[in-house]
């Protein structure tokens, strides 16, 4: 779903202009963004979850095909944790139960590749 996707609906549901409702919509991501980027602070959303900044520490890696290690300097990255209450209506969902038996078929599919290779 897009942010125009988004605009539509929530105009349509609560009979507000898509006008109005485009700048709810940016000054509500902008707050997000100015919490998490300038400030470095959580925001929490009772019964959604939590926008925060996650610090990802300096490391190496290495360049394979040049045979070269690189410095990957330290940094800051957003992330979004869901409220309990929403993973559990991600659990109802179809897609959720379709994506649990794909794995489950992967599993069953792994145990019988060990099986045939020992």
């Amino acid at each position: 779903m897009t942010k125009a996707e988004i605009i539509n609906q929530i105009s349509e549901q609560t009979g507000v202009a898509k006008k109005d409702v485009a700048t709810t919509v940016e000054a509500f991501m902008e707050t997000i963004r100015t919490s998490l980027a300038e400030n470095k602070e959580n925001v929490y959303l009772r019964g959604f979850g939590t926008f925060g900044v996650k610090h990802r520490a300096k490391k190496t890696a290495r360049n394979i095909s040049k045979n070269t290690t690189l410095v990957i300097d330290a940094r800051d990255i957003p992330s979004f944790k869901p409220a309990k209450n929403f993973l559990e209506k991600m659990k109802d969902s179809k897609t959720y139960k379709g994506v649990m038996k794909f794995f489950d078929k992967l599993k069953e599919g792994v145990k019988k590749f060990e099986e045939y290779a020992y």
